[in-house]
């Protein structure tokens, strides 16, 4: 199985390292300088489960020279969502699949109307990576998860082959019929602890364990868990009460990603986080006015500074 990286950040590093750690042919895409040092030095993994050394690691700016492939793992920000499935397109032949790990809702069906619905697979990402320097990704935690499935539910048996890939690996690949409510209960963490996390600049535990934030936090899960309600989406009746009880016990330096760029002066995820649930909430009739003061607060932020 051939595979391709569209976005070799921390999370696409990750995912597609230890497939290559592992034998498989992996090409991972990336730029700058961390293309530069994947090419000279090979590609790292550092963390709690030890080095992971990928000395012959094959990387490219140049997507078209890779040739079609199998799967794309997709793993881009969602300000380069266009550009990254425009320039996927040589890779695509009848059978690719390519796995979204946007952040986000919407970033499947935007990849879809680039590349075509049939390729498109969802996907949710379970775990904490980040560039630590060029060429070298820290992770955090012994175990990797990730779920995936198409957004119809239907042949999601053409995934047992990818899926089995990992069987050797630290990181659980799961295969769930409907990605979509998937998409939405990570998604009532991911839009609030991203936010919060910019607002406040302080870890995620730390804003858990402060009883203002703790109300603010749930008001914002809140407005996040109607707007799926009222799509009948089937999210998780417990999920604002399981995503609290995570972000009270997440370690001490854990921040949202989203954070990190902030700190670096880079763009913003904003327009894909509380930016899609103001509008969303706009259109549906579902007042969302603490997405929408977060918004406005970050939104000076939001092309980097």
């Amino acid at each position: 199985m051939k595979i391709a990286v569209m976005g070799t950040g921390g999370m696409g590093a990750y995912y597609g390292g230890y497939l290559a750690a592992n034998g498989c042919d992996v090409t991972f895409i990336a730029r700058g300088e961390h293309l530069k040092s994947i090419k000279t030095n090979g590609l790292w993994l550092k963390g709690d489960n030890g080095d992971i050394h990928i000395s012959l690691a094959s990387a490219t700016d140049k997507p078209e020279n890779i040739g079609p492939v199998d799967v794309i793992l997709f793993c881009v920000k969602l300000y380069d969502t266009e550009t990254a499935a425009n320039a996927i397109l040589p890779l695509i032949k009848d059978n690719t699949k390519v796995i979204s790990f946007l952040n986000g809702i919407d970033g499947p069906e935007r990849i879809e109307n680039i590349v075509g619905k049939k390729h498109v697979v969802g996907g949710a990402a379970y775990a904490s990576a980040v560039i630590e320097q060029p060429g070298v990704v820290r992770y955090k935690g012994t175990k990797g998860h990730f779920r995936i499935g198409y957004l119809d539910g239907v042949g999601n048996d053409r995934l047992r082959e990818f899926q089995e890939l990992y069987s050797s690996t630290p990181i659980e690949c799961e295969i769930t019929n409907d990605i979509t409510a998937t998409l939405w209960d990570k998604f009532t963490l991911l839009a609030t602890n991203s936010g919060l996390s910019c607002l406040c600049r302080k870890p995620v535990g730390v804003i858990y364990n402060d009883p203002s934030l703790l109300e603010l936090a749930r008001n914002m899960m809140e407005e996040v868990k109607l707007l799926a309600l009222s799509q009948n989406i089937n999210i998780d009746k417990e999920i604002i009460e399981k995503s609290i009880a995570w972000s009270k016990s997440a370690p001490s330096d854990l921040y949202a990603s989203m954070y990190h760029d902030l700190k670096k002066g880079k763009p913003l995820e904003l327009g894909g986080m509380s930016g899609y649930v103001t509008k969303l909430g706009q259109r549906l009739k579902v007042p969302t006015p603490c997405h929408k003061t977060v918004f406005a607060c970050l939104k000076p932020y939001i092309n980097g500074e």
